[in-house]
């Protein structure tokens, strides 16, 4: 793999890291720790070996992903490494005990609690990136920021990273670090992808004029940028996770929304073509687009095998698309530019020396 410095920071990450949602199995939020293919510890280990022995060294989890039994898969596994040759990431926001209210959020207590229990689960001294999921409206930034800030200084965290915003939140979480004299905000983990690529307007924009990584996540879109689905065929609800998802109700992809609709094929015709000049899968080439994106420091990538693994790493060096291919999905997959930023575009400036 490829190894890119995360944001401004001097930390670099591979170009692919492994998420670590399919691990383990839990109850709750929605089913969706219940999926097909969740891995047990076994097969976690297996595909976190492969992961390294093809130089993978940037491994993210959070506190909720199957309500700790994935931070504490990652962390058996990780105590028989040397842990300075990898980059862990974690995050916390959600509930991990509804029974008791002050077990979410961004409040002081919440997260010095949660990052405690995440050390513990890895069995490791420090994270290296500990995000903020989600913004919390009902607790101050500043709370948020200077308790962060705290545990960077104490060595429980390395650096402060975000995950899943809106374009204001972003860079009002950055200008308060600011004002505060607080350590940056390094890294945005945000869903993109061909199909979801609405953080390009605003978002994206932040984080190259603030000098933040991006870490993508979804990059496939829940299997549908794979190839692997027909047109006139259900996804079964027992082999992919999108079949799971259509028969369970849950929103996170709707098969529903993509199974008539022309265009979405068209797409997936396209990265066939493009894909076969290459000798590449249709997975590759939704990855390897990702990849060309100059704000993305990092994939996020689930497997529940070392031979899906493989696949998406093979994405990760030794070939690029084209100018023109790049054009091409760019264009088919354009999102509708409404006021205001259609109207600014025409007056655009940009200097070199900034």
């Amino acid at each position: 793999m490829e190894y890119r410095f995360l944001g401004r920071s001097g930390l670099k990450v591979s170009n692919i890291s492994l998420g670590s949602m399919t691990f383990g199995e839990a109850e709750g939020l929605h089913g969706l720790f219940k999926m097909p293919k969740q891995a047990d510890e076994a097969l976690a280990h297996t595909i976190l070996d492969r992961f390294a022995e093809l130089g993978g060294n940037c491994i993210d989890t959070a506190d909720f992903y199957s309500f700790g039994q994935s931070e504490r898969i990652v962390g058996s596994w990780l105590k028989k490494q040397d842990r300075d040759k990898f980059v862990v990431s974690s995050k916390g926001r959600i509930s991990m005990d509804p029974s008791n209210p002050n077990k979410e959020g961004h409040s002081r207590r919440h997260i010095l609690e949660g990052v405690d229990q995440s050390l513990e689960r890895l069995q490791t001294d420090y994270l290296d990136v500990y995000m903020m999921l989600l913004w919390d409206y009902a607790v101050p930034i500043e709370e948020t920021v200077r308790t962060v800030n705290d545990l960077i200084r104490c060595g429980k965290v390395r650096y402060f990273g975000a995950s899943n915003m809106k374009g204001w939140q972003i860079q009002k979480l950055i200008d308060t670090c600011k004002y505060m004299g607080m350590e940056p905000v390094i890294s945005l983990q945000e869903q993109y992808s061909l199909l979801e690529r609405h953080s390009e307007l605003e978002e994206f924009d932040v984080c190259e004029q603030e000098g933040l990584g991006v870490m993508a996540w979804g990059v496939q879109k829940g299997g549908l940028l794979t190839g692997k689905f027909k047109r006139d065929a259900t996804p079964s609800p027992t082999k992919s996770r999108l079949g799971y998802f259509h028969k369970n109700g849950i929103p996170f992809v709707r098969w529903d929304s993509f199974k008539d609709n022309v265009e979405y094929w068209d797409l997936i015709d396209i990265m066939k073509t493009i894909g076969e000049k290459h000798g590449k899968s249709i997975a590759q080439v939704a990855l390897r687009w990702v990849l060309q994106n100059k704000v993305v420091s990092t994939a996020v990538i689930g497997a529940t095998s070392v031979s899906q693994l493989e696949e998406n790493v093979a994405a990760a060096s030794g070939w690029e698309l084209t100018a023109a291919e790049m054009d091409q999905l760019n264009t088919k997959t354009a999102i509708e530019i409404d006021y205001p930023y259609g109207f600014m575009k025409p007056h655009i400036r940009t200097n070199p020396f900034m």
